[in-house]
């Protein structure tokens, strides 16, 4: 019997959608007022699903302490209050869309978790605008 957990957490963060090889009005034309070279910034609502068996011996699928210190070593202290572009490193190079934010995020967290849970992360860049990564 497969369970999924999850756990939500917040973080704000300041960036700027654009592509270095297009100039300002082409990276204008395609991200709209997200392309300010001067950032801008959104209110993240995070949330981390993990699906698998419940083990008999704890009755967790995964422990949501552990779940909770994971985000908060590996995304939370990364990424809080910090502008993507210039002072996380991945996106240096890649364009910090909420896309590539959940992807990076994903990534993190799966070094960690055990690898026989399904992970899922769904981000919240506004209340109506979303994205979830699941590995695939």
């Amino acid at each position: 019997m497969k369970v999924t957990v999850h756990r939500k957490a917040h973080f704000n963060a300041a960036h700027r959608l654009f592509n270095p090889k297009w100039d300002d009005a082409k990276n204008y034309e395609i991200f709209g007022k997200c392309s300010n070279p001067f950032y801008h910034g959104h209110n993240y609502e995070l949330i981390v699903a993990v699906t698998g068996d419940i083990d008999p011996e704890t009755g967790f699928v995964m422990d949501l302490k552990v779940l909770r210190k994971l985000i908060e070593s590996e995304v939370l202290k990364n990424f809080d209050h910090k502008n993507l572009n210039e002072e996380v490193a991945v996106f240096a190079t890649l364009n910090p869309t909420a896309e590539n934010i959940a992807v990076v995020i994903w990534n993190k967290l799966r070094k960690t978790i055990n690898k026989g849970l399904e992970l899922s992360v769904t981000l919240y860049e506004t209340p109506r605008n979303y994205v979830t990564y699941t590995g695939d």
